[in-house]
């Protein structure tokens, strides 16, 4: 179909257009043989032959190929490398966190974002490595992560027919140095996001990973062909901890150190309300069938009741929580509210439920049970005080929450 490298141009692609819709390997050639960046933006940008033949997400061999191209520019590169994610372009944090991140990645420091849960330290962290990379990885930490999740390591590789079958070990990167090569092969800036690493024993996981930040010569890994893994300039490392039960002194000291310590938690009175009532409007805007304005009231009391205590409850504040949960709830409701089936007919009912699924569940899994007693008082009191909803199913399960744990008590005292 092409003629020698590098004199495919942009009239053969539309000449052979048909051809490159059905063979994905004639798309590869045409990138390989593209006599400009012009035939990579017809073939991507124009006809979007990735999404044809790869589908929204994925780096297929059709994004690799021009990912790999000297004549691909960035801003081509971040967009066949981000296909398919849905980070949203508006920045909701405050501007004096945003204002902190970027200076800090900027200063080559790995970055951690700290916060209690519903801050959006997750959303935030895609948006910065957008902001600062072309693309990035997203990588969640669960308590099993060694350092072989971070830097790599020798691991089991079957191979064969089922007839005979063979065990080889081979060198395996870990999610680092994986961010490390693909921003060397693909010669562009790389972030890797490395989400809720307090679920991780984080002196075990960041050990080797030390060393290098102090040494950037410090070899992390060396593949199977020879080629060694160093961290480089172009790799960001962006990490997000949720610290409802921590405290940054509670941390090891190597972390501290070696990161740039980025809080987000509270955000101005002003701030969240405009998050609220944009909320309620996108979502509730158009279904009459309940009053945004005291919905936002809602909001704002059971917000305040957590983090700072209420005059009706008999105890001060609960923990550290986030305005982002509200949004979920606001979701819900507008879906629940368009259907029959559903609670078109109990809009108040709808509300209660909202917060069973979204907000008491995320309030129980990180409470110890003083606090569990008090989120049952906290909801029997906003129950009480908005009679307009139905909240007796968010403070009935942490009723059950309550009475569970008070067997478990009397289970050990026993």
């Amino acid at each position: 179909m092409s003629n020698s490298s590098g004199d495919y141009t942009v009239e053969e692609a539309k000449e052979n257009l048909d051809v490159l819709r059905a063979v994905p390997d004639q798309v590869v050639e045409a990138i390989g043989d593209a006599s400009d960046e012009r035939v990579l933006e017809f073939l991507i940008r124009e006809q979007q032959l990735d999404i044809h033949h790869e589908g929204d997400q994925g780096v297929g061999v059709i994004r690799q190929a021009v990912l790999e191209s000297p004549l691909a520019s960035q801003e081509l590169k971040r967009t066949v490398i981000t296909r398919g994610d849905d980070t949203p372009e508006e920045i909701l944090v405050p501007d004096d966190v945003e204002r902190n991140a970027r200076t800090a990645l900027r200063t080559g420091k790995p970055v951690v974002l700290y916060g209690p849960t519903g801050t959006g330290k997750t959303t935030f962290a895609k948006q910065l490595a957008l902001q600062h990379c072309v693309g990035f990885s997203l990588h969640t930490a669960t308590p099993s992560w060694t350092a072989k999740d971070i830097i790599g390591g020798i691991g089991p590789n079957l191979t064969g027919s089922s007839g005979y079958r063979s065990l080889n070990y081979e060198t395996e990167l870990g999610a680092v140095s994986e961010g490390v090569k693909r921003a060397r092969d693909f010669d562009i800036p790389y972030a890797v996001i490395l989400d809720e690493i307090t679920r991780a024993d984080i002196s075990q996981i960041f050990g080797p990973l030390y060393t290098a930040i102090e040494n950037r010569n410090q070899t992390l890994i060396e593949t199977d062909d020879g080629e060694t893994i160093e961290l480089d300039e172009d790799v960001s490392i962006i990490c997000t901890m949720n610290m409802s039960d921590r405290t940054v002194n509670e941390l090891d000291n190597a972390i501290t150190r070696r990161f740039a310590m980025v809080e987000l938690d509270e955000y101005e009175d002003d701030d969240r309300r405009a998050l609220f009532e944009g909320w309620l409007e996108d979502n509730l805007g158009d279904i009459p069938l309940l009053g945004n304005d005291d919905l936002l009231d809602l909001f704002e009391a059971d917000y305040d009741g957590i983090n700072n205590g209420s005059e009706q409850a008999s105890r001060g504040p609960i923990m550290r929580f986030g305005p982002m949960h509200y949004r979920d709830v606001t979701i819900f409701l507008r879906e629940a509210l368009q259907d029959e089936a559903l609670y078109m007919d109990a809009p108040e009912q709808a509300v209660g439920q909202a917060f069973r699924t979204f907000i008491v569940p995320r309030l129980l899994n990180s409470a110890a049970f003083p606090q569990i007693e008090q989120i049952e008082e906290h909801y029997r009191a906003l129950d009480n005080d908005f009679e307009m909803f139905d909240l007796a199913p968010a403070a009935d399960l942490a009723s059950r929450e309550l009475e569970a744990e008070r067997r478990q008590m009397g289970t050990y005292e026993q």
